[in-house]
């Protein structure tokens, strides 16, 4: 490890020798274990400037961390400083202009919690202890997004602490290069993201929450629900969103669960989903909640952490039944030291794909929806990884590009995957607001070490 002068740095600096480093160096994915040199708890603008500029006057690397929820872990690493955003975390709400600014610490439970007491709901993600920030900046697929949009189309400003510890402001008037880039382009890219203000929607006063699941379903029924998935999707209400998943657990074997919300009434939410209904065995429940009841109750499926490895894709055409039977497979047996595995699938459309592919960086507009395969384990990691990697292979032959938010570290050629045809506009905005590639890790945009 590395020794340092940290004199300069301001906010609550955690050292290695701190009783608490151990602890605070953990992120969501157990998988990864960093050591950064320090960790930087930021509480204003002036912290993250600072930070910044310590970094390249010590020439060390510094990485970005709101919720700690980077799939890959690049949101900390070895001997870096880590820019810990977590308690930067204050919300404001403007009824008058619907409007809503959250610091760049901010989560979605924060969110949630705050409109949702006036009675408002937010295109917000899934998993309640994610960062606002990194969700949006990597697209925002969320359980609203088919009725409300991803949440980087409901922004409207950003502000960021840019390679000179200079802030910034982007939006349509201000910077739009750079406002169009933090829509889609991922998280850590561009510099330190230090509030964000989205467009509120209209108040509900109630959602469906929207549970079904079958117990014991073998390779046939999930690849029968594979295929009932990509037909009931295609022509589905835009006001519901639904994640399913075909998994194989430890605890219960072979299943299959669809969870999501509804902009409506339950008898509505039935007609609705009653092609997903119909396999034979299912269990489900239509419930009218509260937006905030809702989020919370599907928050509460994601434990405060865990290891697992995973792969993730954009699925553009309907898959054969011979390719569905393939993809029920990819899960049929777990690796060694795994608890769990699935294949999920995110629906998009709707509201999504109303917008151009050039008109933010999220490039997959017209994508039907993500997939995303996943291992979840209690050991043997090699084997776990390998289990991904060996999978990934056939799932990429049937699929285009890949989801950021969702990243996979052996991606080949993952510019292209991640941005497709906007990659190249991307490297042009980042050579304009990040020429020295201060804001760099693994799959960054440019991949060219830092010039300090």
């Amino acid at each position: 490890m590395n020794t340092c002068n940290f004199e300069g740095l301001t906010g609550r600096v955690v050292t290695p020798d701190d009783p608490f480093y151990q602890e605070l160096r953990q992120v969501y994915n157990r998988a990864v274990n960093k050591f950064p040199l320090a960790i930087v708890f930021c509480q204003n603008e002036a912290d993250v400037s600072n930070a910044v500029l310590w970094s390249r006057s010590h020439c060390v690397s510094l990485r970005i961390r709101s919720g700690g929820h980077n799939y890959e872990g690049y949101s900390t690493g070895n001997d870096i400083l880590d820019i810990d955003l977590s308690e930067f975390n204050q919300i404001a709400i403007n009824e008058a202009l619907s409007l809503v600014t959250v610091q760049g610490g901010v989560t979605n439970k924060q969110v949630y919690e705050t409109v949702s007491a006036l009675g408002y709901p937010f295109p917000g993600g899934t998993c309640p202890t994610v960062g606002v920030s990194g969700y949006a900046l990597g697209g925002g697929w969320g359980l609203s997004c088919r009725y409300l949009g991803l949440g980087c189309d409901n922004l409207v400003q950003l502000r960021l602490v840019n390679y000179e510890g200079v802030v910034l402001t982007a939006s349509d008037t201000e910077n739009p290069d750079l406002y169009w880039a933090l829509r889609g382009g991922g998280g850590g890219n561009f510099g330190v993201v230090t509030s964000m203000t989205f467009r509120l929607p209209p108040k509900v006063s109630n959602v469906t929450l929207i549970d079904i699941r079958y117990s014991n379903a073998d390779r046939e029924k999930q690849s029968l629900f594979i295929q009932t998935w990509q037909d009931w999707l295609m022509d589905a209400d835009i006001r519901v969103t639904l994640v399913s998943r075909i998994f194989n657990s430890q605890e219960e074997g072979l299943g299959i669960i669809a969870r999501g919300i509804f902009y409506g009434p339950p008898e509505a939410a039935l007609g609705i989903v009653k092609p997903l209904l119909e396999l034979g065995g299912v269990r489900y429940s239509l419930r009218s909640l509260t937006f905030l009841e809702a989020v919370t109750i599907i928050g509460e499926f994601y434990p405060p952490y865990e290891s697992f490895q995973s792969a993730s894709r954009f699925v553009l055409r309907d898959f054969s039944e011979c390719e569905t039977c393939q993809l029920a497979g990819l899960i049929a047996e777990r690796p060694r030291g795994s608890v769990y595995t699935a294949l999920s699938f995110y629906a998009l459309g709707g509201r999504v794909s109303e917008t151009a592919s050039n008109e933010t960086a999220f490039f997959y507009r017209n994508a039907h929806y993500i997939t995303w395969l996943n291992t979840v384990f209690e050991s043997c990691k090699c084997e776990n990884s390998d289990w991904i990697n060996e999978r990934f292979c056939y799932l990429k032959s049937v699929t285009e590009g890949s989801y950021v938010n969702f990243p996979y570290g052996l991606l080949p050629c993952y510019l292209k995957e991640y941005y497709g045809s906007n990659a190249c506009r991307l490297k042009k905005v980042k050579k304009r607001y990040d020429p020295y590639n201060v804001f760099s890790f693994p799959q960054g945009i440019l991949k060219k070490p830092p010039c300090l």
